[in-house]
Parts: structure tokens; C-alpha cells; sequence
């Protein structure tokens, strides 16, 4: 047994050294030309609405806000200032959305955001969505990279397409620092063990953030509210969750896994749905010995079994909010190609010793 460990060890540790760091500084290589055009193109919003000030700043290597969504993909998140005039309420009506409303006594004159503010006293996350797709499209026009930029006609969604290789999607959004939301009050499952409760209180103090993006998506029925309401974001959580053992580096290998294997047509899965998975699989694993390198290759496969068994049914519940479903809006046909597809996958991980050689 011990022999199959550390064979399937030294298996996975030169796929990770020859393909995830291959895939890693490519996309390195690509995120400096990115980065340079969107600050080059904040910097003008920021001249003419100094309200939208960009927060794209390297911090330790890594920047502020920037998320890879594939090594295509990129989403940029620009923190705004919401001057403490607004309570935020999670009244479970749009699942994963919440809205930010004028406190009680406070007048919309006090907020830094007044005229985004609807009759009912709700930060418009459309209306402040709006606004900063104009002053981005302006911004593009002046940009010295103009011709290399365009934007995209996507609902009122900010997303640029950079010499027709990436697209960016760049998203205003609120920090909500020591709130925690109802919609997730359930967390962490007790009797489970993982995480530990100090790292439980790190990750509820640092909150979570409010994305101004498009949750048509996310609901059956139209409301009013719901231009109005803000997608929650816990990027960060997350992230903070996945910092000890080899959890990174276990997410660092389905990714690459993802890009060469299940990037099927339509998106089925993205590297989140793995992220995700790979969360549910710390509660099933809670201790730390679990999450050495020699387990590395059970957790792959168990992320792969639990990947399977959702596609199958179709369903695949947000970590952290469970009532909502992050295969809505997906087609069946899909689901069910990329559930077959993982299942050829898995079993050739498995059966064969030398798979990951020819990946």
C-alpha cells in the first residue's frame, strides 16, 4: 500500500512540476499585460469619477482583487467605499444575493453613493453597475491600448476582450468586514471538527464582499429587488480555508486537470465547482494528516467521485450557501457528457500507473 503512495506520489508530483507550473507562469506571463492595460484604464475612471477608485495594487506578490477564472478568464474586483451608511440585509429572497439599505435615519445626502439609491433607500448594484460600464467604455476610447481593447455587449456587465485572447471582467464591489450572513449561518457543520474554531473566527471577522454583477441567473422568479441586490463573494474565506496541508496544491493539480480534460463546450464545470468540491472533501478529511502529500492522490480521486456524483444529480450546492445550486442554468446534455467524461478520467487515474505521463 505504502509502495502505491508513494508511487502515485511521485506520479503527481511531476505532473505538478512539469504541467500545473507550466499552466501557472503562463498565466503569470499573461496577467502582467493585463494588469498593466486595466490600471491603465482605471486610472482614467478614477480622473473622471474619483468615487471608483482602483484598488488593483500588488500586495506579496499577488494582486488586490484578481481572480483567475481559467488562463483565458480574469475577474477584477474594485472595492468601493460604502461610508457606513448602509445595513446590510440577507433576507434569503434571491439565493447568494443580498442588498445594502440606508440605515435607519441616516438620509441618502449622507452616502457617498446618493443618487444610486432607489425610492426605498437600496443601493442600486445595477445603477452603480451602469455607471461604471460608461466610464470604462470611456476610458477604453482615450486608453493608449485602444486597439487592442474592446468591450463586451453583455447585459450591463463590464467585461473587456484584450487583443481577442482574454476576456476581463472588471466588478465594483462592497467589502463586508465583521458581518456575517444569515444564508450561512450554519457554518461550520458542528461535530465535523474542521476548521479549527481560531481559523473559523479569522475567516467570520474578515467577512465576506458584495459583488455588483448580473444574479438574473441565480433566480427562478423576477422580483423587483433584484437589479438592486448584490451577489455575495467569499473568495477570501475560502481561500483562507485552504491555506494549511497540501489543499492548494491539490486544487493547483484539478485545475490543470480541468483545462486539459473538462473544458468541454458550454462551461459545464469551472475551476470554482473544484474549489468548491474540494471544500466539501476538508469536512469528509477534517484531520491534518489527511492533507499530506502521501494523501494527496486519494483526495484527488474523492474530489473526482464527489465531482461524478454531482454532475449525475445534476446539483452541486455553493459551499458556504447551500440553497444555492452552482450548476443552475447548465443543460443536462452537458452535464451528463462532462460526467462521463470525468468518469474516463478518473478511471484511468486509477488503473493506469503512468496516465499522468502522457496528460
Amino acid at each position: 500500500m505504502l509502495a502505491q503512495q508513494t508511487k502515485s506520489l511521485h506520479q503527481l508530483n511531476k505532473y505538478y512540476g512539469d504541467r500545473v507550473q507550466a499552466r501557472k507562469m503562463a498565466i503569470n506571463k499573461s496577467l502582467c499585460e493585463i494588469v498593466q492595460i486595466v490600471q491603465d484604464i482605471l486610472k482614467e475612471v478614477e480622473v473622471q469619477e474619483p468615487r471608483f477608485i482602483s484598488t488593483l495594487t500588488e500586495v506579496n506578490g499577488r494582486y488586490e482583487g484578481l481572480e483567475v477564472i481559467s488562463p483565458t478568464e480574469v475577474e477584477i474586483v474594485l472595492f468601493l467605499n460604502q461610508m457606513g451608511v448602509f445595513n446590510f440585509v440577507d433576507d434569503g429572497s434571491i439565493p447568494g444575493c443580498a442588498v445594502l439599505k440606508l440605515s435607519d435615519g441616516r438620509k441618502r445626502s449622507m452616502s457617498l453613493w446618493v443618487e444610486f439609491i432607489t425610492a426605498s433607500g437600496y443601493l442600486s448594484a445595477r445603477k452603480i453597475r451602469s455607471r461604471f460600464q460608461s466610464l470604462v467604455g470611456q476610458a477604453s476610447e482615450k486608453s493608449r491600448y485602444r486597439d487592442m481593447i474592446k468591450m463586451t455587449n453583455d447585459n450591463n456587465e463590464v467585461k473587456l476582450r484584450i487583443r481577442d485572447l482574454y476576456t476581463v471582467q472588471i466588478t465594483p464591489a462592497f467589502k463586508c468586514i465583521g458581518v456575517w450572513p444569515r444564508s450561512a449561518a450554519h457554518w461550520p457543520v458542528p461535530q465535523i471538527g474542521w476548521p479549527h474554531p481560531a481559523i473559523v473566527a479569522d475567516v467570520k471577522t474578515e467577512g465576506f464582499n458584495l459583488y455588483s454583477r448580473e444574479c438574473s441567473g441565480l433566480v427562478t422568479k423576477q422580483t423587483a429587488m433584484e437589479g438592486d441586490a448584490f451577489i455575495m463573494n467569499f473568495t477570501d474565506a475560502e481561500d483562507r480555508l485552504l491555506q494549511n496541508g497540501c489543499r492548494k496544491k491539490c486544487l493547483s493539480i484539478l485545475k490543470s486537470l480541468r483545462d486539459r480534460h473538462l473544458d468541454l463546450p458550454g462551461n459545464p464545470i469551472s475551476s470554482y465547482h473544484l474549489k468548491t468540491l474540494l471544500l466539501y472533501e476538508c469536512e469528509k478529511h477534517p484531520r491534518e494528516i489527511e492533507w499530506v502529500d502521501m494523501c494527496l492522490f486519494d483526495r484527488i480521486n474523492g474530489i473526482l467521485l464527489q465531482l461524478i456524483s454531482c454532475l449525475q444529480c445534476r446539483k452541486c450546492p455553493h459551499y458556504f450557501l447551500p440553497s444555492l445550486d452552482l450548476f443552475k442554468g447548465k443543460s443536462p446534455a452537458s452535464l451528463e457528457q462532462t460526467a462521463k467524461q470525468t468518469w474516463r478520467l478518473l478511471r484511468e487515474l486509477v488503473t493506469n500507473g503512468r496516465f499522468l505521463d502522457n496528460l
